[in-house]
């Protein structure tokens, strides 16, 4: 029996996933349009191979054989309403001719505003941009397509994520470089609200249990998370961990519209700003009960990215 796993994206997510499979002596095949990926984060023993995903017939080519794949793959965020769509689309089809079990790595836009009521499973679709929007519409689809038996599929979830390796994140570059140099660490809208933070190698060991059980499928899960705690007292360990002196600064909604003049990532933020203007909770109790719970404490999820951003 096939023991190939094919992971489709190179960046933080795919690279836990495929960090996750090495560890379990899976073999696993990455997937991206280069064919090229960081040596210093890919594991060892990993192919990398390179395809065009927004082809099924090559995305079908990619994992013919495998037991599981993962769709960890996304376009810059500036183009997501215009080329996420066939990228997914492309990817489901052809992994549903291939006969591999699906697992899309998703984030939350598509609860929208919540009033700071925990998000769960089961949480309503309340899109209020056109990237959660995006992002509803999408789930619903790929959910629509197992359901009609084009293919076997599960969705997991997680918040805003950090640890080695995560670059482009409110959790990321934005804020442990400046913290290891003892300058101030940037909080996004208010710093002092319940917000729940995924550490990357928990998101990537969710989605492999979730590929390896068969009644995980035509579900979605949401990935354990530590304790939520707020941005603030976030970066206050931070700081402590690193031996330096909390000071921070923060980026509201009119820094970021600013900032958008130059930086076409940053002006698409702006519309998803009220995620950090409100409580953002997680309930992901759901996974916990099949999965148990192996979400990594702030303290260690910090310092290994700390090392992480020193080593660099």
């Amino acid at each position: 029996m096939s023991d190939l796993h094919v992971v489709f994206g190179t960046g933080p997510l795919g690279l836990s996933v495929a960090r996750e499979l090495a560890l379990r002596g899976k073999q696993v095949r990455m997937v991206n349009r280069s064919g090229k990926s960081d040596p210093n984060l890919t594991p060892q023993g990993v192919e990398v191979v390179s395809a065009d995903l927004y082809s099924a017939s090559a995305a079908a080519a990619v994992t013919l054989g495998a037991v599981a794949a993962y769709q960890c793959a996304q376009p810059a965020y500036h183009k997501w309403v215009q080329e996420f769509p066939p990228l997914q689309t492309a990817i489901i089809e052809g992994v549903g001719q291939s006969g591999a079990k699906l697992v899309l790595g998703d984030n939350l836009y598509m609860y929208g505003k919540t009033g700071g009521t925990a998000m769960r499973e089961d949480t309503p679709h309340n899109p209020v941009a056109k990237k959660s929007k995006l992002r509803a519409q999408m789930a619903d689809s790929a959910m629509a397509a197992h359901k009609s038996g084009k293919i076997r599929l599960a969705i997991g979830r997680g918040a805003d994520f950090y640890g080695p390796g995560v670059l482009g994140s409110a959790f990321g570059d934005r804020v442990f470089p400046a913290i290891l140099a003892g300058k101030a660490g940037e909080l996004t809208g208010n710093g002092d609200l319940p917000h729940t933070i995924t550490y990357i190698y928990d998101f990537g060991k969710a989605l492999v249990n979730i590929a390896e059980s068969d009644d995980a499928m035509g579900q979605i899960w949401h990935v354990p998370n530590a304790p939520t705690t707020t941005q603030r007292e976030f970066l206050a360990k931070a700081f402590e961990r690193a031996g330096k002196p909390a000071k921070y600064t923060t980026v509201g909604p009119l820094m970021m519209r600013i900032a958008g003049l130059f930086v076409p990532a940053a002006r698409e933020v702006v519309e998803m700003m009220y995620e950090f203007t409100e409580s953002f909770v997680v309930d992901h109790s759901k996974y916990v009960k099949a999965f148990g719970n192996h979400a990594t404490s702030h303290a260690d999820g910090i310092k290994a990215t700390l090392d992480w951003y020193k080593a660099r």
